[in-house]
């Protein structure tokens, strides 16, 4: 009798933890099915693309496992005592990682549905740029205090009191453990620090045009170490945090991504200016690279060999301006070329002779390249 009532309690056990297996799993799959379901049809909250599958799916599922196999572990027959506390602190410990890992995927989740509304591919996006660069810093502080958290209560979850203690003192001393962090590790910590206060006072944003020790390119990544600039030529260059804070850079795109692009012409002062800067406006005005802003030509400087001209023009961007610049300069030089071949830069020599003053003046027979005039007397 003993032995059917052993196995009745044996039986009953498997039953449960199958039950409770097949309860989780179900709680599970109903509730991110409806979740999936929202997110597809984007008619409520749970519009698309939040992640809610991606960064909550399965630490749910271990959470609902965990929780389950906790209600019926006392069910189990014939366990000692040390075993039953034994698998107890491993679910336990299980659940709370669990917990954190939730955690960790919800400060994701909650980053999506706040950065929705900030469209890093719309037209005027600083302050998209902006918002995103400060989610990017705050959610790896949150999450790496997250992480201490957990860490603290599986410190806790321990009956030995010396070891409660030790999870207690973990984020007592939370501010003495910054301070020798800090003096061990000064550039790591300089650039946390750094961190926080581009964070704040967004000396650059993701997405920024910036030029870093002569390299022109784009703001990638900000991380809590360093920060990866996409070059246009599609290399990476990684700086510090720090060096942003300590040394001086350029930032086209601070206010706005609007720029104003040159082109320099060099020409003989025989050319007119006026009939120039009226094709400068042939050139310009249709072009789709132009933003409708500005548009000149004005005379800069004069050497004894040339006039420097220089053309300014407008542009949305630095990446439209630049192709801009390059179309200015290939139709005016095309233009010259065709109506004022003896205006390009011109070198004038004198020869002396002895009793003689007469002159003759001499031209290159390449119109493309710089003449050389020279007068013999």
């Amino acid at each position: 009798m003993s032995i059917l009532q052993a196995n009745h309690r044996w039986f009953l056990a498997i039953f449960l933890f199958c039950a409770a297996i097949f309860l989780a799993n179900a709680a599970h799959y109903i509730l991110f099915r409806v979740l999936k379901r929202k997110e597809a049809e984007g008619t409520s909250e749970f519009a698309p693309g939040w992640g809610i599958q991606r960064h909550l799916a399965h630490p749910a599922r271990a959470i609902f496992l965990i929780t389950c196999t906790l209600f019926i572990l006392p069910s189990i027959p014939h366990l000692p005592d040390n075993w039953e506390d034994i698998i107890r602190q491993g679910l336990i410990m299980s659940l709370i990682l669990s917990l954190g890992w939730m955690a960790a995927g919800g400060v994701y989740v909650a980053q999506t549905l706040l950065l929705k509304k900030y469209d890093l591919n719309a037209e005027n996006n600083v302050r998209a740029r902006r918002v995103h660069t400060q989610f990017q810093l705050f959610r790896r502080l949150i999450i790496g205090f997250i992480m201490v958290v957990t860490l603290g209560a599986l410190l806790w979850s321990f009956h030995d009191p010396r070891i409660w203690h030790y999870g207690t003192g973990l984020l007592a001393s939370a501010g003495v453990a910054s301070l020798v962090l800090a003096t061990a590790a000064k550039s790591t910590a300089s650039n946390v620090l750094a961190g926080l206060q581009i964070a704040l006072t967004e000396p650059i944003r993701l997405d920024d045009v910036v030029i870093v020790q002569g390299e022109w390119g784009r703001i990638e990544e900000i991380t809590t170490a360093y920060v990866v600039i996409r070059i246009w030529d599609q290399r990476r260059l990684i700086v510090p945090l720090s060096y942003f804070i300590e040394n001086s850079f350029q930032n086209w795109t601070r206010e706005s991504a609007e720029i104003l692009g040159t082109a320099f012409l060099y020409v003989d002062y025989s050319i007119p200016v006026a009939e120039l800067r009226a094709q400068l406006d042939r050139i310009v005005h249709p072009s789709k690279l132009w933003d409708g802003r500005v548009c000149g030509l004005q005379v800069t400087n004069l050497t004894e060999k040339t006039m420097e001209l220089r053309c300014l023009m407008s542009s949305r961007n630095a990446s439209e301006s630049f192709d801009l610049r390059c179309l200015v300069r290939e139709e005016m030089t095309a233009y010259i070329q065709q109506h004022y071949p003896d205006a390009f830069p011109t070198t004038r020599m004198s020869f002396q002779q002895t009793g003689t003053s007469t002159e003759t003046s001499r031209s290159a027979p390449l119109p493309a390249f710089p003449k050389h005039r020279g007068t013999e007397s």
